[in-house]
This record gives C-alpha cells, structure tokens and sequence, in this order.
C-alpha cells in the first residue's frame, strides 16, 4: 500500500477545505480501504469523517426522512423502526441483503453508493481498461458473465449497490457539500455515465462530500419490495436485483416504480414496465407485461444473457408478493 497521512475531521468545514486530488475522505472504508491495498487507488491524504455528528442517524420528517450519510446499513437494515419499517421497507431489505453483517456494521450508506465498479478487470491492478484509461473495454470481448445488459456503451460495469436501487424507487435525492455551497441531485443524476478516470461513476466534484440522503414519504397507499438473485444467500452481490414500489387505489395502480440493479453502470428505471401496470389491477396479465417490459433495449455480450430471463423474474417476483401484501384489492376483486 501506498503510504498516506491520516486525520480526523471535527466539522464539514474541515473535510470540504481539506479534499482535493490527493485528499480523499474515510467514512467505513470497506471499499476504499481495499483498492489502496491493491494498488489501483492511492490517495495521499485520508480525512476521516467519523467524527462528524451532523452525518449520523435517521431524521424522522413531516415529508418524508433525512439519512445521514454515516448511517450503516446495519442501522437502515434494523426491523424496529416502528412505522418506518411499512414505508421504507424496500430501502430496509436491501441493506438487509447487502454485503455480511460484519460489513454493514461498519459500510456507511454514504460510501455504499459511492463504491467502485466490481469488474475484475477494473479491480486487477495490471490491467488497463476503458475506465482506466485504456482503448477499450476489455469485458466486452472477455469474462462477461456478471457485466451490464442495459445502457452500456464503451464500459460495461454494473454498479454494485443494493440500497441504491431502492433509493433510487423511493425517488430519493442525494446531498452534497462542497467549497461552492449544497446541492442536491436526484439518484438518477448522481450516477453518471460511466467516464474514464471518473471518480465513482458518480457526478460528485473533488471538493464534495454526501452529508445525507433524503426520502420523500410514500402515501399511505404504497408498498414495495426488494428481491435480490445471487450466486450466495451471503457475501456476495447481485445479479440482478429489482425495487418495486406501487401505490394502489381502489384496486388499480396510480403510481409504479420499477428499478433494476446489477444491470447496468446504475439503478436502471424500467419505465416502460412501470408504464404496462398504471391503471391497471394486478392480475397475472398485467404483472406478466410489465415483467416483459422490465428489459426493453436490453443487449446481452457473450456470457450474460442468462440476465435477461432474471431480471423478468425478478420483477414477476417482487410484484407477486406486492399481489399478496396489498391482497384482494390488488386484483380488483371485492
């Protein structure tokens, strides 16, 4: 490993004054941490976060809740949150099903969005692909079989995040500080296309560091689900995983969202599924359309096209136990 100073910030003053090329911050580091010890990342500054009261905890709101971005996944992923457990469900089985418990106790969600592409050839310090710089991506014409189905071009990471694609069907936002002021983005504008050398995948500046993300709340008439397909029940990531959240009124839909991780370089809107099931009880016709809809566009590479078939099946799941939670009224039914 590279070797690097260490410090620990006591204000978001200190942090966002201190970041810059050479200066990055720490939160629980289990992503960070480990490309340093490979080589492909090597900071010559770190300046912890751990200190910073303003990051932690969960903000109950009249509109919704305030995540700080030093909140773990075990937190997110805790049962007993009284009438949070209902409405932010999703976000709660999808910290649940992320990583080990020996990693959610110390991954932060503010770090979990911000990890690295997982792809071997990204991860292997002697080679030189795409995003490093390289002349092409060397997944396209190589091990493919984890690789993105959905809007790649010239790189095609997937990104590695569970509690993002449920993020990301809450329609929540991500705030961001740095030396020019706050911003916030919506998810689908913080993960950018994937560009060489970017920092993350993501939009956010040198100079920026997540304080928080913020959940607008569901209507009482919503629910959602999170499933996640992978290799191992533990330890490992998806490879496809879907959020649904449906809001339902008198046995219809009235408002859908359907978002697809470990398919592309981020949590991938499969807006026309959403589209096949507003308006619309849910019968199998309706659930079958939209599952099919789930991977319009959808481009397999030599060895993941089996994707395609689990992303269906995945969606056609998550809205068959969406059919039993919302129960008779889901099918029109009185």
């Amino acid at each position: 490993m590279k070797p690097f100073t260490y410090a620990a910030a006591s204000s978001l003053e200190d942090v966002v004054g201190a970041l810059d090329e050479g200066c990055r911050p720490l939160a629980g580091g289990t992503d960070l941490l480990g490309l340093m010890k490979t080589g492909i990342r090597g900071p010559e500054r770190l300046v912890s976060l751990k200190s910073i009261e303003a990051l932690e905890g969960v903000e109950r709101r009249e509109d919704g809740w305030r995540i700080g971005a030093l909140t773990t996944l075990s937190e997110l992923a805790s049962p007993a949150r009284g009438g949070e457990q209902r409405e932010l469900e999703v976000l709660s089985r999808a910290a649940a099903e992320s990583a080990s418990p020996q990693l959610r106790n110390a991954a932060t969600i503010g770090g979990n969005l911000l990890q690295w592409p997982r792809c071997w050839y990204f991860r292997n310090w002697l080679t030189r692909c795409w995003l490093k710089g390289g002349d092409r991506c060397l997944a396209a014409g190589g091990e493919n079989r984890y690789h993105a189905i959905l809007g790649a071009a010239r790189c095609h990471m997937v990104h590695p995040s569970d509690p993002a694609v449920a993020l990301a069907a809450l329609d929540a936002r991500v705030e961001l500080r740095g030396v020019h002021g706050v911003r916030t983005l919506k998810i689908d504008a913080f993960f950018g296309e994937p560009k060489p050398l970017r920092e993350n995948g993501t939009v956010v500046e040198r100079d920026e560091v997540i304080t928080a993300v913020v959940v607008p709340r569901p209507s009482r008439e919503s629910r959602g689900v999170y499933v996640k397909l992978a290799e191992r029940k533990v330890w490992d990531f998806a490879l496809v995983s879907a959020a649904v959240q449906i809001e339902m009124t008198e046995g219809a839909v009235t408002d859908a969202a359907i978002v697809l991780g470990g398919v592309a370089a981020k949590p991938w809107h499969a807006f026309e599924a959403e589209g096949r099931l507003v308006g619309e009880a849910l019968t199998g016709t309706a659930m079958e359309a939209a599952a099919s809809a789930a991977t319009a566009g959808a481009v397999s590479l030599s060895q993941n096209g089996y994707k395609i078939e689990l992303a269906e099946g995945a969606v056609r799941e998550a809205l068959r136990r969406l059919q039993r939670t919302f129960g008779s009224e889901s099918t029109g039914v009185g």
